[in-house]
């Protein structure tokens, strides 16, 4: 393991596992370019990688990890449940494609990819997943996208709460009060389009911020995360950025500056509402 691996710290999930805190997300990395550039990010240091059936890439990411000579134990694969999918049968049928895509016996953690209420299937589909990660074809289950109610329900009528939920949060999006209930219910909160998408980047306050530190705003907004307890997955094709969004672990933001950023918070969503989404 490399010096810079060890800097990165990991985060207790049910169950008993450990999540690494930042990880590498291919959300809209080409197919043809995905095993590349996952072995970039595997030679940088990062062991988390975060990818779904949705972005038809699994196979690049499984063929990166095979080809990097890491041992299956060393790499933490996230993927995802298509909302197509969902659906006791259709689930486990997904998830049986993505282990063969990704050609590994199992994932680290699987996620209902949207909870698609208009469908209401998520409960059906979170049943399958516990029979899964009973069977050992994925060690953590969780959710993405999911509000206060989906996660409620799920708890209610199935008793097994998730390891994480996936989420999309930044400096405009900060989503405090489902974090809060994160807490509460012992879930780790995994932040997507964590910059996003770059929207972030001029404001004047992570600016100032990354001059103070001889820092780029990136950097700033990743450390953000980390501090916060999210897990993040900043995404790049970039050789240069993939080492720099990896490069946050020798310094740390002051609480004046935490709260700076805090203070950003608009309620702004990049991505679509989670009550509402079915498909692109």
């Amino acid at each position: 393991m490399s010096p810079q691996t060890e800097n990165v710290p990991t985060l207790p999930t049910r169950g008993g596992g450990a999540i690494p805190q930042l990880g590498f997300g291919v959300f809209q990395v080409p197919p043809r370019d995905t095993e590349a550039v996952v072995a970039q990010a595997l030679e940088t240091g990062y062991r988390h990688i975060d990818t779904a059936a949705a972005y038809r890439n699994e196979a690049g990411v499984g063929e990166a990890v095979r080809a990097g000579g890491l041992d299956r134990g060393e790499v933490y694969i996230t993927t995802k449940c298509w909302n197509d999918d969902q659906g006791f049968q259709s689930a486990r049928r997904a998830l049986e494609a993505s282990l063969e895509r990704l050609e590994t016996d199992y994932v680290d953690l699987y996620l209902i990819h949207w909870p698609v209420p208009a469908h209401d299937l998520y409960v059906e589909t979170w049943k399958a997943f516990i029979e899964a990660r009973d069977e050992g074809l994925a060690r953590t289950i969780g959710v993405s996208n999911f509000q206060s109610p989906h996660l409620r329900r799920l708890i209610k009528e199935t008793g097994e709460t998730p390891a994480v939920n996936q989420i999309e949060l930044h400096p405009l999006l900060q989503q405090r009060a489902l974090r809060a209930e994160h807490d509460e219910l012992g879930i780790v909160t995994e932040a997507w389009s964590p910059l996003a998408q770059g929207e972030v980047l001029g404001e004047p306050a992570i600016v100032e911020i990354a001059e103070r530190h001889g820092r780029t705003p990136g950097q700033i907004v990743i450390r953000w995360h980390l501090q916060l307890g999210n897990v993040v997955f900043p995404k790049s094709v970039t050789p240069s950025r993939i080492a720099e969004n990896f490069d946050v672990f020798d310094f740390e933001l002051e609480d004046s500056e935490m709260e700076a950023i805090d203070a950003l918070d608009r309620g702004e969503r990049i991505g679509p509402d989670p009550d509402t989404f079915i498909r692109p």
